[in-house]
C-alpha cells in the first residue's frame, strides 16, 4: 500500500479533483464517498452554472482559478469538453465601475492572466446583445469561460476509479469515528470505512460533518438565485452551448451565459437567503435536488428590469425556469482549507466554487502527500485562520450575508467590516474615543487610523493630497502624526498584534527547533526570527523575547502561529503555549524624546536597555514587561502589562507626556513609517511561498543552528527574485502591477507616502536582475503608468542611529 487509508466525503467538483489529484500521486487506498448518485449527486456542483472568471484580488484564489481552467481545457467526456473557453467580459455602466475595472485588469496583470480593458465598440463586437447606450467599456479575459461542473465531475472521478480509487455513491455518512486525538473510520449506512485520514469536501453539508469530530465550520449556505430564459432572439437556431463570453453586469449584481438560444441570469442583488444545515432536505426528500430550492420570483423583479436594460432582445423572452440554489459562504469570502487543529487526520476542503476546484484539489493533494503546498499560498484558506469570535454561529451567520450582498461591490483595501461591531477593544479604547479617534477594524479589534484630536498639528506642513481612491480612508492628520513621531514622542496601540507565551522545561530546546534565529540567550534577550514551512517558505516572522529560564514572550502574527506552535508541541508535556492577547495589552511609546518622557516614571535603566533586549519593572504603578523594539524605526519600548492595568498604564504615560509634545497616532502612520525603514509585513510583504533570503531576511537566518525546521530546503532554494524598495511621485496602495517598459515584471505588495522622507514608497516583487538601484520601472495604478525608481533601502536612518540612540 502507498500512502494512507484515505475517506474523502463528498464527490462533487472538489472531492472529484482531490481523489484524482491524489491517486495520480501514487496513494493507493482512497474512498469517495457521497449520499448522491454520481457524476450528479446533489450539491451545489450539480446545479452550478460553471462561470469562471479568473480575475481575483487574492494571488492564490486567481492562481488556483487559472489551474482551473488549464486542468479542465484538457479533459472531456465522451468527446465532450469539460471547459468552454468563450472568455469572459465583465461590463461597466457607470465610471465608477469603469475605473474598477482598471483595477481589476491590474490583478489580472500582476497575477499572469491575460486580460484588457477594451471599449464599448469592441464590447459589443465580443456580445452584439448589448445596449450600446449603456455600456462604457469592459474588462475582457480571454481565457475564462463555462466549467462543466457535472461533466468534471464524471472526468475526474473516472481517472481516479481507474487508478483503484473506490467510488460509493448513494452512500450517506452517519459519523466519524475518533480514537483519542484520532480518526479511526467513517461510518456510513453501508458499513464502516477505516481510515487514517477523513478530508471532508461536503459543501454545503460541511458544517454536519465536521461537527462529527467537534469541529466548528463558518460556513454558512446561502440561496442564490439562477434563471433561464426562454429563446431569445438573436440566440435562435444556435446549435453550439455558448459562442460567446461569459459576461458580468456587476453594477447590477448580475451575470450571464449562453445555453443554446437561451440565457441564465445569475443574481446577487435579492435579500440574503441563509439556510440551516440541519434544514437541507436528503437526497430522496428534495422534489430536484438537495441544493435546489423554489425560485422566488418576486426577488427576481429588478434582476429582469435590469437584464431588459442592458440586453434589450430579452425583452421578447419570458423566464422559463428558475432555482434558488445554494452556495457556500463564509465570514472572509475565502475557502476552508487544511487539517483539525484538535483531531489528527481530518482534513476539510470547503467553501470552494467551481472556479476554484480543480486548483484546490491540487492544493490539498500536495499538502496531504508532501506536507506541504508547493504550487499556491494558503494562508489567506487555511480553516486554522480564525479568532475565537469568528466562528461563533451569529457572526458567522451575519458576515456571510453581508458577504453575499457586497459579492459585486467595490471595496477598498482598507474597508473594514461594518457589523458586527465592536467586538474587540483594548483597555485605551475609551481614551482614543475622547482624542476623536477614527477605527478601523482587525481580526474584530477596533484599531486607530488616526486621531482627529490632532487635526491641529496639520496645520503648517506640506503634506500632498492623494487622488480620490488613496484619499479614502486617509487623512492629513495621517501625515502629521507621522512626522511628529520622529520629532517628538507617539504612543501607538499595539494591543491588536497577538501574543504567545511559551512556557516550560523544554521551552528553549522546543522554540530553537521551530525558528530560524537563535533564541537559546540570556535572559533579557529579544530575538527577530521566522518560522519556515517544511519547503523553507516563510510561515511568519516573529520576535521571541525570554523573559525568564522557561519563560519566552513571542510577538506572533496571528491564530495561524499559534496552530504551527500546537501542532509541533512534544508529547512529553515539558512545553506549553497559550494565547495571552485578551489579557495583556501593549503601547509602543516611539519618538527621539521617548526616553525623556519614559524613564522619570519608570525603575528600569533604560539607557541600560539595549536595542532588541527587554526587562520587567514599572511605569508608575503598573507592572510592565518593556521591549526595546521598534517597528517605526525610532527610539522606544514597547511597555506590556495586564488588561486591568493597561488604562492606567495609558493615563501614566499621557499625564507625564504633556511637556514632551506626546500624542496618540494611528495606524496610518504606522505604515508609512514602517515602510521608510523597510520593515516587512507577514501576509503582505512576504508569504509561505517565499524564502528568507529573496525577503530581505536572511540576517535572521542562523544556519550555523543545528535544526530547525526547513533548514534544509532552505539550503537548496535559488532564489531569483527579490523584495524591492521603490520610490515614487504619488501614492499606490499595493497589488498593482509593476511594468518594465511594456512588459509585466513583478507586483506591488505593501505601499504607502514617506510622510518623513517625502517620496511615495512601493514595495515589489521583482526579477532580481532588475532590483539594481537607479533602474525606473512602471506601476499600473488604474489606467495610468507611475514612474518608480529602484531604491536602496531603508530609506530612512540606514545607519540605525535614530534605534539605538
Amino acid at each position: 500500500m502507498v500512502g494512507p487509508r484515505v475517506v474523502v466525503v463528498g464527490a462533487g467538483v472538489v472531492g472529484a479533483a482531490l481523489v484524482d489529484e491524489l491517486s495520480a500521486r501514487g496513494w493507493d487506498d482512497i474512498t469517495v464517498v457521497d449520499q448522491g448518485p454520481l457524476p450528479a449527486p446533489g450539491g451545489s456542483s450539480s446545479h452550478a452554472p460553471g462561470l469562471v472568471f479568473q480575475t481575483n484580488p487574492s494571488k492564490a484564489m486567481a492562481e488556483m482559478a487559472r489551474y482551473t481552467v488549464d486542468k479542465l481545457n484538457t479533459l472531456s467526456v465522451d468527446g465532450e469538453p469539460c471547459f468552454l473557453q468563450v472568455g469572459g467580459l465583465e461590463v461597466a455602466t457607470t465610471p465608477e465601475r469603469l475605473t474598477d475595472l482598471h483595477r481589476r485588469h491590474g490583478w489580472a496583470t500582476s497575477w499572469g492572466i491575460d486580460a484588457a480593458v477594451v471599449d464599448a465598440d469592441r464590447c459589443l463586437e465580443l456580445i452584439p446583445m448589448l445596449d450600446r447606450d449603456q455600456v462604457l467599456g469592459g474588462l475582457h479575459v480571454p481565457t475564462d469561460g463555462l466549467a462543466k461542473a457535472v461533466r468534471a465531475v464524471d472526468a475526474q472521478i473516472g481517472r481516479a476509479r481507474s487508478r483503484g480509487v473506490k467510488v460509493l455513491d448513494r452512500t450517506e455518512v452517519l459519523d466519524v469515528l475518533v480514537e483519542g486525538d484520532r480518526v479511526t473510520a467513517v461510518v456510513t449506512d453501508r458499513g464502516e470505512l477505516p481510515a487514517d485520514v477523513v478530508v471532508c469536501c461536503a459543501g454545503i453539508w460541511g458544517p454536519r460533518i465536521a461537527r462529527m469530530v467537534g469541529m466548528t465550520l463558518p460556513l454558512v449556505p446561502l440561496a442564490h438565485q439562477l434563471a433561464w430564459t426562454g429563446q431569445v432572439a438573436p440566440l435562435a437556431g444556435q446549435t453550439t452551448e455558448a459562442r460567446r463570453p461569459i459576461l458580468r453586469h456587476q453594477e447590477a449584481d448580475l451575470y450571464y451565459r449562453e445555453r443554446y438560444d437561451a440565457i441564465g441570469i445569475g443574481y446577487y442583488g435579492h435579500r440574503p437567503m441563509p439556510v440551516s444545515v440541519d434544514d437541507i432536505l436528503g437526497v430522496d426528500a428534495a422534489d430536484v435536488m438537495p441544493s435546489v430550492m423554489p425560485f422566488t420570483e418576486e426577488d427576481f423583479a429588478e434582476a429582469w428590469r435590469q437584464t431588459h436594460a442592458l440586453l434589450p432582445a430579452t425583452r421578447e423572452a419570458k423566464i422559463e425556469e428558475g432555482i434558488n440554489g445554494l452556495f457556500s459562504f463564509t465570514t472572509d469570502d475565502m475557502p476552508l482549507l487544511g487539517p483539525s487543529r484538535e483531531v489528527k487526520g481530518f482534513w476539510v476542503a470547503e467553501a470552494v466554487w467551481v472556479t476554484h476546484s480543480a486548483g484546490v484539489g491540487r492544493a490539498m493533494a500536495e499538502w496531504l502527500v508532501d506536507g506541504h503546498c508547493s504550487s499556491f499560498d494558503l494562508h489567506e484558506c487555511d480553516v486554522n485562520r480564525f479568532e475565537a469570535h469568528q466562528v461563533a454561529p451569529k457572526f458567522v451567520v451575519e458576515r456571510g450575508c453581508q458577504n453575499f450582498v457586497e459579492v459585486y461591490d467595490i471595496k477598498h483595501p482598507l474597508q473594514p467590516m461594518e457589523e458586527p461591531r465592536p467586538l474587540r477593544a483594548s483597555p485605551f479604547h475609551v481614551r482614543q474615543q475622547e482624542l476623536g479617534a477614527v477605527f478601523l477594524e482587525a481580526n474584530g479589534w477596533e484599531r486607530p487610523h488616526w486621531y482627529e484630536a490632532n487635526a491641529g498639528l496639520v496645520e503648517g506642513r506640506d503634506i500632498p493630497e492623494p487622488d480620490e481612491w488613496a484619499a479614502r480612508y486617509w487623512s492629513p492628520i495621517v501625515a502629521a502624526e507621522a512626522q511628529v513621531t520622529r520629532e517628538a514622542v507617539a504612543m501607538f496601540d499595539m494591543t491588536a498584534l497577538k501574543r504567545l507565551e511559551v512556557t516550560g522545561p523544554g521551552a528553549a530546546a522546543f522554540l530553537q527547533r521551530l525558528v530560524t534565529g537563535d533564541v537559546d540567550k540570556s535572559v533579557g534577550s529579544v530575538t527577530y526570527c521566522l518560522l519556515l514551512d517544511h519547503d523553507g517558505g516563510i510561515r511568519s516572522d516573529v520576535t521571541v523575547a525570554r523573559l525568564a529560564r522557561d519563560v519566552f514572550q513571542v510577538g506572533a502574527n496571528g491564530a495561524l502561529d499559534l496552530d504551527w506552535l500546537h501542532r509541533h508541541l512534544p508529547a512529553d508535556g515539558t512545553v506549553q503555549v497559550r494565547d495571552i492577547t485578551a489579557g495583556t495589552c501593549c503601547v509602543g511609546v516611539w519618538g527621539p524624546r521617548a526616553r525623556d518622557l519614559v524613564q522619570p516614571l519608570t525603575d528600569l535603566d533604560l539607557t541600560a536597555l539595549k536595542y532588541f533586549r527587554g526587562a520587567r519593572g514599572f511605569v508608575g504603578n503598573v507592572p510592565v514587561t518593556a521591549l526595546r523594539l521598534s517597528y517605526v524605526g525610532e527610539l522606544g519600548w514597547e511597555l506590556y502589562t495586564t488588561a486591568d492595568m493597561g488604562l492606567k498604564l495609558w493615563d501614566t504615560l499621557w499625564a507625564a507626556g504633556g511637556e514632551h509634545g506626546v500624542i496618540a497616532a494611528g495606524r496610518g502612520a504606522f505604515n508609512s513609517l514602517r515602510l521608510e525603514k523597510g520593515y516587512r509585513s507577514f501576509g503582505t510583504d512576504m508569504t509561505y511561498e517565499h524564502d528568507p533570503y529573496e525577503a530581505g531576511l536572511g540576517f535572521a537566518v542562523k544556519q550555523a543552528k543545528p535544526e530547525f525546521v526547513g533548514r534544509e530546503a532552505l539550503a537548496a532554494r535559488e532564489p531569483t527574485r527579490k523584495l524591492t524598495c521603490l520610490t515614487l511621485d504619488g501614492h499606490v496602495l499595493g497589488k498593482e502591477p509593476v511594468y518594465d517598459g511594456d512588459t509585466p515584471v513583478g507586483y506591488v505588495t505593501s505601499a504607502a507616502y514617506g510622510y518623513t522622507v517625502g517620496t511615495g514608497i512601493a514595495y515589489a516583487w521583482l526579477p532580481a536582475d532588475l532590483a539594481e538601484p537607479g533602474r525606473t520601472l512602471h506601476i499600473g495604478y488604474f489606467d495610468r503608468r507611475i514612474p518608480a525608481t529602484v531604491a536602496e533601502e531603508p530609506l530612512f536612518d540606514p545607519k540605525m542611529t535614530r534605534l539605538r540612540g
